[in-house]
């Protein structure tokens, strides 16, 4: 490892030379990208991830000298993917960059792609609403190509992290706008009954029990083999155990489900949240008796 992080070094300083000395415009960048590739190529066999990732900046600056948009954000994904091993702000940093060129040369669905990364990212550092900005860039780009289930993935994590940070009326738009594009669509229908259960779990920690009902009646209007399944069971025992403020009815019902479909970590954290607001209510009615 360390003869191949000599040899990177070695192939830097040529690159560097190239740079520095005379010649013609075109040709020194060309040679320097040429030495830059190899050195980043060997400082990456070497494991030495930050050198490569900045060697890749460089590599990214003289394509950008050639006016070689394409090879320079790609150069700049690559230092991203060196920078991710290490540092999750160095690598956002280099794929914003990359970004920005795809974008400059319409190439969309690449920028589309990178947005989606960069919000899996953002994920990753619990930063939900910069995770937020890039998946909805990432939707919207996605959505222009066309690309329509790539943009209901990024949408369904917008909904997600907007649920957990307490905006339930964007989070509750958008479950509903992807199980009525959905419901149409025969490999996406059966998709829908876990949809609305999301939006039905926000609507719940919403605290509205007319809301709740409205929201069921809707759904079933929408797809009307919903009233049938157990996720409309388990919104319609939890509305009533709501507006009885009874937390034991309230936990019953999620445990009944949960025995024969385990709710993953973003529902329970919701119902959880639901669940000690209900208890706070029904503790303060106590107190006030």
């Amino acid at each position: 490892m360390a003869d191949q992080t000599a040899r990177g070094e070695e192939f830097e300083r040529k690159a560097e030379k190239k740079l520095a000395g005379w010649g013609i415009f075109g040709s020194k960048y060309e040679d320097a990208a040429d030495l830059y590739d190899k050195a980043a190529n060997c400082f990456k066999l070497g494991k030495n991830w930050d050198k490569a990732g900045a060697v890749y900046i460089k590599l990214a600056n003289c394509h950008l000298k050639l006016e070689s948009k394409h090879e320079a954000a790609s150069a700049y994904v690559d230092a991203a993917n060196c920078y991710k091993k290490l540092s999750a702000q160095d690598a956002a940093q280099s794929l914003n960059q990359a970004v920005n060129l795809f974008l400059e040369i319409g190439r969309l669905n690449m920028a589309a792609r990178y947005c989606k990364e960069l919000g899996e990212i953002y994920e990753q550092e619990q930063d939900l609403e910069k995770s937020i900005d890039f998946f909805e860039r990432a939707a919207d780009l996605f959505q222009s190509e066309e690309v329509t289930t790539s943009a209901n993935q990024c949408k369904q994590k917008i909904a997600q992290f907007a649920a957990q940070l307490e905006q339930y009326p964007k989070a509750i738009n958008i479950f509903e706008a992807i199980a009525r594009h959905s419901i149409n669509n025969n490999l996406l229908k059966y998709s829908v009954k876990g949809i609305l259960l999301n939006a039905g779990i926000c609507e719940i920690c919403k605290g509205d029990p007319v809301a709740i009902n409205n929201a069921l009646e809707r759904y079933q209007e929408l797809d009307p083999t919903f009233s049938g399944t157990r996720e409309c069971k388990l919104l319609a025992d939890l509305s009533a155990a709501m507006d009885e403020e009874d937390v034991t009815k309230f936990t019953e019902a999620i445990k009944e489900f949960d025995s024969m479909t385990r709710l993953d970590p973003w529902k329970t954290t919701l119902l959880l949240r639901a669940k000690n607001a209900l208890k706070a209510k029904e503790d303060e009615e106590d107190d006030l008796t």
